[in-house]
C-alpha cells in the first residue's frame, strides 16, 4: 500500500508547520556539509602518499627560485 498524493502533502505541511522553513534549510545545509566532508575524506585516502625525500625535493623547488648567471664576452 503506497501513500497517496494527498497523504504526502499533509505530511509535508505538518513538517513545515512543526520545523519551519528556516530550520529545514539549516538541516539541509548540514547534510550538504556532511556529504562534502565525506567526499573530501574519500579523495584524500585515494591519493598515494609521497616519500619524505620527494616532499623535501618539492619544497626546495618551490622555495628556491631558479637563477641563471650570464657572462658577457668582451
Amino acid at each position: 500500500m503506497q501513500p497517496s498524493l494527498w497523504q504526502l502533502l499533509i505530511v509535508a505541511a505538518l513538517v513545515l508547520i512543526l520545523f519551519g522553513r528556516g530550520r529545514i534549510s539549516e538541516m539541509m545545509g548540514d547534510v550538504g556539509k556532511g556529504i562534502r566532508s565525506f567526499k573530501k575524506g574519500i579523495t584524500e585516502d585515494e591519493e598515494p602518499a609521497k616519500p619524505a625525500a620527494q616532499i623535501e625535493a618539492d619544497k626546495v623547488k618551490i622555495d628556491d627560485p631558479v637563477t641563471t648567471k650570464t657572462t658577457e664576452k668582451e
